[in-house]
This record gives C-alpha cells, sequence and structure tokens, in this order.
C-alpha cells in the first residue's frame, strides 16, 4: 500500500537512504480547515501493534498513548538527510508549546531499520535532539510493516549493498493523531515547526 490514505493527493514516494539520495515528498492538496497540515479524506486510527521501546520494554502504540495526542513518524537513524531534519523540526515544535500542552502530547518514533536500531542506539539518537522526549520504538519488521499500513505509510526492508551501504527507503509524514486516537492530518517533510505547533495545541485544545 503506497500512501492509499491520500487518494487525491499527487504522490511521490518519500525516500531515505544511507548514501546520497534526496528524499523525495508527497505532494498533498491544500486545505480550509483552519489546520495547518492537510487533511484526510478519511481518519486514520492509531497502529494497533506492539513493539519495543527504548528501555526495552513492550509498548503498544495504540493502548499506550490511548486518549492522546499524538505525532507519529516512521524513520530510522542512520538516515543522513530527512529523518533527522524531521526529527529536529518536531523537537522546535514541541518546544514551542506550552509546557502544560506539551505535557499531553506524544512524539513516536519508529525504525524501519530494526537490525542496526536497537533500543539503546533510539535512545542515544533522540536524546541528541533539543526536545528529547519522544517515545523510540523498534521491533520486528513485520510489525513495523503492519503499523506503517495501518497509517498509509510505505516502507521497504532495508537493502544491504555490495558496498556495504544499506538503503532504507520509507515514506516522509508526520501524522497527527487527536485525543479521539484518529487523525485526519498529514505534514510531509520539510514542514514549519510552528505550523505542528499550531495543529498539536488545536488538537489538544479539541479535547
Amino acid at each position: 500500500m503506497r500512501f492509499a490514505v491520500l487518494p487525491l493527493a499527487g504522490l511521490l514516494l518519500a525516500g531515505c537512504a544511507s548514501a546520497d539520495e534526496p528524499a523525495a515528498v508527497v505532494i498533498t492538496p491544500s486545505n480550509t480547515t483552519g489546520f495547518a497540515g492537510t487533511s484526510l479524506d478519511e481518519p486514520l486510527p492509531k497502529p494497533d501493534v506492539t513493539l519495543t521501546d527504548t528501555k526495552g520494554k513492550d509498548f503498544n502504540i495504540a493502548e499506550d498513548t490511548k486518549g492522546r495526542v499524538t505525532a507519529l513518524y516512521i524513520g530510522y537513524t542512520h538516515c543522513p538527510d530527512v529523518c533527522p531534519t524531521t526529527m529536529a523540526d518536531l523537537s522546535v515544535a514541541m518546544g514551542e508549546l506550552p509546557q502544560d500542552v506539551a505535557d499531553q502530547v506524544d512524539v513516536v518514533f519508529i525504525t524501519t531499520d530494526p537490525d542496526r536500531d536497537t533500543p539503546k542506539a533510539i535512545g542515544k539518537w533522540l536524546s541528541s535532539f533539543t526536545w528529547d522526549k519522544a517515545i523510540g520504538l523498534t521491533g520486528d519488521f513485520k510489525d513495523i510493516k503492519s503499523a506503517s499500513d495501518t497509517v498509509g505509510i510505505f516502507i521497504d526492508p532495508p537493502v544491504k549493498n555490495k558496498d556495504g551501504t544499506v538503503t532504507v527507503e520509507h515514506g516522509a509524514q508526520v501524522i497527527l493523531f487527536g485525543a479521539d486516537d484518529q487523525s485526519d492530518l498529514i505534514f510531509t517533510s520539510g514542514f514549519e515547526p510552528q505550523d505542528v505547533a499550531h495543529d498539536l495545541q488545536r488538537l489538544v485544545e479539541q479535547q
């Protein structure tokens, strides 16, 4: 499923690799809902998938973020471009929220490269950002794929090249869920942190 949740959008698959490959972005229509993010035609549920967090404990995405506004991003720590940029932008967005609002928001990062992205590696990577409270998750690739399929984000298994590099392709979208555990908002890579902060605050206020 290559982003079937956006049936009306013009689409380029987003990618990210350990080689020098530019990341493409999804081209989506503008919306008139008052949110900065792009509205989806059909709400997306949070993935009911259990993965492993940075402390080595089970974490069910749907259950453990139930009733909380959530930003979800799928990428990997060895990514040289779009992933660190996106997480840095999310970090800035969270830092712009009033503390009482930020306390009501979860940021969830799921790796697409579980062989290299151990809980410890993800924890170290996430701690490098200004806002370092994101929930990092890894697990079996089939479970990660199940989570990405739920929200319509394309991912492929990592491919090890002959020169030793690893190519990892995945969508470069951030999905925002409201407190009802459904989402109809999406941001593509390259978003303005202020726009994400605006939408997160609105979602919290709508609870």
